[in-house]
């Protein structure tokens, strides 16, 4: 392997662009001298991409012609990015300021094993920089479709999955078990790869000293509605993919996320729910191998 292997950054933007230029600011100050800088525009119905290249005109922008979500933009990148040999795609969030060391730690971590196919930086709130937003990612329940994640130190071997805030994934990694599962439209998409990476034999691991300050819930504004669509539509594709008994599970999740609204008496809630089950029934069939 090189000694600095080539990072292509991917920011994914969608009517986003104030969030974005001061994403990419911070990323020019990084000090890894090895990256190229990929934003993909989500199929923005504002001036972002005007905005965007105005600011930054030597910074390459693929556009998408529809909003494609989470991991269909993120593939758009992922796959140019793969076809420009790069040894590694850090996938990072318009909404965050990455610190100036913060991809020279991840590669720092990657580099020390060859099977370490992801690893993830350690999130803090922007509006809170000392306290952790998430320590690199968590476990996921397959059984009942919880994922939760940590905000304190743990060994690498227990993690089941990395955070895609900022999240650094090896080449060989993503050409063994494929990109993003384009199924999924928000939520989930890293949880379910690093899932199929761990099945394939690969290592997630944290890098302490990869800092990244997170605005959290920019895309959705904190709407809880649209959160409990899309959550519930992924974390069932997610346990249709991965859970040893889908159908039990499926329908436990299910159960546990209505009730706990109805006992609240969030009835719009239990509606988004429901959309949420009927979009999951939409979903494009699952593929064993993603490409």
């Amino acid at each position: 392997m090189k000694e600095n292997p080539h990072v292509s950054c991917i920011i994914l933007n969608w009517n986003g662009w104030r969030d974005t230029l001061e994403c990419l600011l911070a990323v020019q100050q990084c000090t890894y001298p090895e990256i190229r800088i990929i934003v993909v525009d989500n199929a923005s119905t504002d001036d972002s991409v005007a905005r965007i290249r105005q600011a930054y005109p030597e910074i390459l922008m693929l556009e998408s012609r529809e909003n494609l979500g989470f991991a269909g933009g993120n593939n758009i990148g992922i796959r140019y990015a793969l076809a420009h040999d790069a040894d590694y795609v850090w996938l990072l969030n318009n909404d965050t300021k990455p610190a100036p060391e913060a991809i020279s730690a991840l590669v720092e971590r990657a580099l020390s094993n060859k099977r370490i196919g992801a690893v993830g930086s350690i999130c803090y709130f922007a509006d809170a920089p000392s306290r952790v937003q998430a320590w690199a990612g968590g476990r996921v329940k397959l059984w009942i479709g919880y994922a939760g994640i940590t905000t304190v130190p743990h060994k690498d071997e227990w993690f089941q999955y990395l955070n895609g805030t900022s999240l650094l994934i090896a080449r060989k990694a993503l050409e063994d078990v494929g990109v993003l599962d384009e199924g999924f439209f928000m939520y989930c998409e890293d949880a379910e790869l690093c899932l199929r990476l761990r099945k394939n034999g690969w290592h997630l691991a944290a890098a302490p000293n990869s800092h990244v300050l997170h605005k959290v819930n920019a895309s959705t504004g904190g709407n809880k509605l649209i959160i409990d669509r899309h959550l519930t539509a992924s974390v069932l594709r997610m346990l249709h993919l991965h859970s040893p008994i889908p159908i039990l599970a499926s329908w436990l999740f299910v159960t546990v996320r209505v009730g706990r609204r109805l006992l609240r008496l969030e009835f719009s809630r239990c509606k988004s729910v429901r959309m949420g089950i009927r979009d999951y029934r939409e979903m494009s069939p699952v593929s064993p191998r993603i490409r």
